[in-house]
C-alpha cells in the first residue's frame, strides 16, 4: 500500500524535474546549478499564474475605480451598516469586480512553495534518499535554514552571506512594494477630494480596514519567511517576490490606479 501511494505522490517526480533543469543549467551554474533550477521552477509557476495576475491588477484598477462611488453608497446608507453591506456586495456584483481576486495568484502558487518546502525538510523522499540535500547555493546547503549558517560559519561566514545577499534582495522589494502601496492609497484618496478614500469607505465591511493597513507591511514579513524556511524554500520566496514586484509595476505602467475610473463612473446606478 505504502509503494503505491509513493507512486502517487507529486514529491519524487518534483525531485526528477528539478534534478533534470540542475543538468541542463550545470555548465553554466556549475555547483549552485540546483539553486539555479529553483529559481527557472519558480518562473514557471510565476508564468502559469501571470494570467490571474493581470486579472489582479485589472481588479485593483477597478476598485480604486468604484471608491467615489463606494463614499456614495455610505453617505446615503452610512446609518445602516446592513443596508450598506448589501448595496456594496450588489455594487460589485454589477461591476464584476470580486474583493478577493487580488490573493488568488498567491493561494494558487502555494502547493509549488509546499511541495519545494517538504522536499528540502526531509532526508527522504518517496522512500529514497534525498539527494536535492546535497546541493548548495556558494557556500550554503538548500537545505539548511538561516540559523544553520550562522552556527555553522557565522553571520560573515561564507553561508552566512548568502542570507545577507537574500535579505538585501528582500529588503529593497519590500520598500518599494510599501511605498508603491502608500502611493497607491495616497492616488485613491485623492480621487475621492478629501472625502474619504476607499479604505474608508470599506472600512464598514468587517476586517476589510485592518488588513488594509496591514498590507503595506506584509513583504517586509518576507524577511522572517526567508530567514526560518529551507534555503531552497526561501529562494522561492524571493524569486516569487521580486516577480510579483516587477510584474505588478509593468502592468500598471500604462494604466495606473484610478485611471478606468471614468468607465467605471458612468456605469448606470440604481
Amino acid at each position: 500500500m505504502s509503494t503505491s501511494l509513493s507512486a502517487l505522490s507529486p514529491l519524487p517526480a518534483f525531485v526528477q524535474l528539478v534534478e533534470a533543469l540542475a543538468d541542463l543549467l550545470a555548465p553554466l551554474f556549475a555547483t549552485s546549478a540546483t539553486a539555479a533550477a529553483i529559481v527557472l521552477f519558480t518562473a514557471f509557476v510565476r508564468l502559469l499564474v501571470h494570467p490571474l495576475s493581470r486579472a489582479s491588477v485589472r481588479g485593483q484598477r477597478a476598485r480604486a475605480a468604484l471608491a467615489p462611488r463606494i463614499a456614495e453608497l455610505r453617505r446615503r446608507h452610512g446609518r445602516d451598516p446592513e443596508r450598506f453591506k448589501r448595496a456594496l456586495l450588489d455594487l460589485h456584483a454589477r461591476e464584476k469586480v470580486s474583493p478577493l481576486s487580488g490573493i488568488l495568484p498567491s493561494l494558487l502558487q502555494a502547493p509549488a512553495f509546499l511541495v519545494l518546502y517538504y522536499v528540502f525538510s526531509h532526508t527522504t523522499v518517496g522512500g529514497e534518499p534525498n539527494g536535492l540535500l546535497a546541493h548548495r547555493l556558494f557556500d550554503a546547503p538548500l537545505g539548511d535554514r538561516w540559523a544553520d549558517a550562522v552556527a555553522s560559519g557565522g553571520v560573515f561566514g561564507g553561508a552566512g552571506m548568502v542570507y545577507l545577499g537574500l535579505f538585501a534582495v528582500v529588503a529593497a522589494v519590500a520598500t518599494y512594494s510599501y511605498r508603491w502601496s502608500r502611493r497607491a492609497a495616497a492616488t485613491a484618496s485623492g480621487g475621492l477630494g478629501g472625502g474619504g478614500s476607499a479604505v474608508s469607505a470599506e472600512g464598514e465591511v468587517p476586517g476589510v480596514r485592518a488588513v488594509l493597513k496591514v498590507m503595506p507591511f506584509l513583504s517586509f514579513f518576507t524577511l522572517i519567511t526567508v530567514a526560518v524556511v529551507p534555503l531552497a524554500a526561501a529562494l522561492y520566496v524571493v524569486t516569487s517576490t521580486a516577480w510579483g514586484v516587477v510584474e505588478r509595476a509593468a502592468l500598471m505602467r500604462h494604466a495606473p490606479l484610478g485611471a478606468e475610473g471614468e468607465t467605471v463612473r458612468s456605469s448606470p446606478r440604481s
